[in-house]
């Protein structure tokens, strides 16, 4: 079996926010696959995904801060200036984190770990709506 689904995610302010429910609720026919993959792409160059802790806001607070001082706005050597001091720090950082994730589906769910959630990293300070890309293949049960 195979779906695929547009997810548009409305605009979040910057930094890690978790969109696991949203992604789920978007993708109705994963409660029937036995067995498989779903594949999450976002369609944006100033934005990615990545999968890490769910429970405390701290860790998404932190990514932020980290990524923030690894890759600064406005680093004097950046030449694409034209869009803001945030943008090319922002496609960096979507670079460094990637713009897809391939996770496990198992009896109808997304097989994560226990603490394990699918972030949306904005990048921007005013990246507007996302477009995700769910595409789901499995075996139904």
């Amino acid at each position: 079996m195979w779906a695929q689904h547009d997810l548009r995610l409305r605009p979040f302010p910057r930094g890690f926010h978790l969109i696991t429910r949203e992604v789920v609720g978007a993708v109705p026919e994963l409660a029937r696959v036995r067995v498989g993959l779903l594949h999450v792409f976002i369609a944006h160059t100033s934005a990615s995904l990545a999968l890490n802790e769910n429970a405390s806001p701290d860790v998404r607070r932190d990514f932020e801060r980290f990524f923030n001082h690894l890759v600064p706005d406005g680093w004097r050597e950046f030449e694409h200036t034209l869009e803001g001091p945030d943008d090319m720090a922002a496609h960096v950082k979507a670079s460094l984190l990637g713009p897809s994730l391939t996770l496990p589906v198992r009896e109808g769910r997304l097989a994560l770990g226990t603490w394990q959630g699918i972030y949306l990293c904005e990048h921007r300070e005013e990246g507007g709506g996302r477009r995700l890309v769910l595409t789901l293949q499995g075996e139904e049960g």
